[in-house]
């Protein structure tokens, strides 16, 4: 660190990785402010596990500058260890071990005394709800509470920098949102958060947000930025379609996404509803009542995963006539 300096909790510059000739992450560049969350979305293969595990030292890079709170990773990671929680994607505490003997022993990792423990354990108990379950085994807890528990043995120590990869992912929707409550908590509490997630609902809740694909960026903003970026009309029609059904409107140049029970279509600006059903109908789908609506963070994203980084702003929206 430079003296007088006030580092951000992280700065990636530059980063690439390597695996052998294969390219996972190409040229990232992401800030971390100060009692920020910044949310990392990106479909599976995007490179987001492989640039979480360098930030904390885990694994090395090829290229770049990655620094934590001002230290260099990973010459500085001893520095480090103490200012930095890390939540990986894979379920990683004991389960034959109960709720508070896991964070006894995490507590013992960070050399932690018996009160010191006791005042954490009871901080900790409040705000994650796991209290009345401290004596369950964790092969027993649901998966909700198993990723509350994750969370609370990284801050049993009081990092001020988390970095969660994935956290949420399997989890049902009431506890995504619980866990999401903790997480806004830590922020109001001064704590800086990197965090990954598939679900465009939670990039919807962070304070900025990165898109990846393929190892490179997509695009960065507010959530609000990020919608403001779609180029084109989104049109949602009640219908449910196949795996099939989704390959032969490909095949008609109709771009679309599924979302349950309903597929959302993209066009360009000047194509209206009518032909959107049109379009429709000439695939073998009775969409039912087609309507315009306005785009969502998941459509952003669909539509940027179809273009080069770099051209965002060169897209060309979905249906064609």
């Amino acid at each position: 660190m430079t003296p007088g300096n006030t580092p951000v909790p992280i700065e990636v510059r530059g980063f690439k990785k390597l695996y052998g000739s294969i390219v996972a992450v190409d040229g990232i560049d992401l800030s971390l402010g100060k009692a920020e969350i910044l949310a990392v979305a990106g479909p599976d293969g995007a490179g987001k596990t492989t640039l979480f595990r360098s930030i904390c030292g885990l694994v090395d890079f090829t290229e770049g500058k990655i620094s934590v709170d001002g230290y260099h990773i990973p010459k500085d990671f001893e520095a480090v260890k103490p200012i930095l929680g890390y939540m990986p994607q894979i379920f990683s505490l004991y389960p034959d071990l109960s709720v508070e003997e896991n964070l006894a022993f995490y507590a013992g990792l960070f050399g932690l005394s018996r009160d010191e423990f006791r005042t954490k354990k009871e901080r900790l108990y409040e705000f994650s709800g796991l209290g009345a379950f401290a004596d369950r085994r964790v092969q027993n807890l649901s998966g909700g509470m198993k990723q509350k528990l994750a969370l609370s043995c990284n801050l049993i120590h009081n990092p001020e920098i988390l970095v969660l990869d994935e956290p949420t992912t399997g989890v049902d929707p009431l506890s995504r949102r619980q866990f999401w409550d903790i997480l806004a908590d830590l922020k109001r509490e001064g704590a800086s958060i990197l965090v990954s997630t598939p679900y465009m609902d939670e990039v919807g809740r962070a304070d900025r947000a990165i898109f990846m694909n393929r190892g490179k960026l997509l695009a960065e903003g507010t959530p609000e930025d990020l919608v403001n970026r779609y180029q084109g009309r989104v049109y949602e029609a009640p219908v449910e379609v196949t795996s099939a059904g989704m390959r032969k409107l490909d095949g008609l140049g109709i771009r679309a996404g599924r979302f349950g029970a309903t597929l959302h279509i993209y066009t360009h600006e000047m194509v209206d509803g009518g032909s959107v059903t049109t379009a429709l109908e000439g695939a073998g789908l009775a969409p039912g009542g087609v309507k315009e609506i306005e785009p969502g963070l998941e459509d952003v994203f669909i539509q940027l995963m179809g273009v080069e980084p770099g051209n965002e702003h060169n897209s060309e929206g979905a249906t064609h006539d």
